[in-house]
């Protein structure tokens, strides 16, 4: 875990698989909001004030959270500076996801309940599903502890359309990340509900027509 002092009220905090693996919490529990993320990231507020000097007693702050696509985490935690004509606050802490776009050959992007997913391809199926095989050779749909994932594999990042895809996935979906290794765990530990054409069957499927 690395604390980096950005500026009088803002600092970055990079964190690895390994340090998650210390404080006994996967990665899904910490990009969901968890009550376990929450409770590590005031620890990390308080070992920020340690390594750093970062005072955040007091304050309201915003932590960013941000998937690298090399595995790691940036956390940018800003302290919000309070009016002067304002009483102190208790602490809050305010998450702000940021979605990182497609830059590798696998994406994956986390949707909070079927119908989400639902809405999403059907929101294609006018626009982008035609030229969908242009994009990804596979695109196959995982349920694991109650939420949905969408991998795509051998994305062409070359594909003229990519950005369009990207603006419209975002709005139902939260980007994961791009490594193998979670796939393998959605194999082991989740179950794959359709397989490599997710959707296109889903469109013909529960789509409204």
């Amino acid at each position: 875990m690395k604390f980096e002092k950005i500026s009088e009220n803002k600092i970055r905090i990079t964190l690895n698989i390994e340090d998650l693996k210390e404080k006994d919490i996967d990665f899904h529990s910490f990009m969901s909001n968890s009550i376990e993320s929450q409770d590590l990231f005031l620890d990390m507020l308080d070992q920020a004030e340690k390594e750093v000097g970062f005072v955040t007693k007091d304050y309201r702050v915003m932590i960013e959270a941000l998937a690298m696509s090399n595995g790691n985490f940036v956390l940018t935690i800003t302290r919000m500076i309070p009016d002067v004509a304002e009483k102190p606050k208790r602490k809050k802490v305010a998450i702000k996801r940021k979605h990182s776009q497609i830059t590798e050959g696998l994406a994956i992007y986390r949707f909070e309940t079927f119908d989400d997913f639902c809405m999403f391809c059907q929101s294609l199926k006018f626009s982008f599903q035609t030229n969908l095989t242009s994009l990804a050779k596979k695109n196959s749909l995982y349920i694991y502890q109650d939420q949905y994932y969408l991998v795509f594999e051998n994305i062409n990042l070359e594909c003229s359309n990519i950005k369009s895809f990207y603006s419209a996935i975002t709005e139902f979906a939260y980007f994961v990340n791009h490594s193998d290794l979670f796939v393998r765990k959605l194999c082991e530990y989740g179950k794959i509900l359709m397989k490599n054409n997710a959707i296109k069957i889903c469109n013909k499927h529960f789509s409204e027509k």
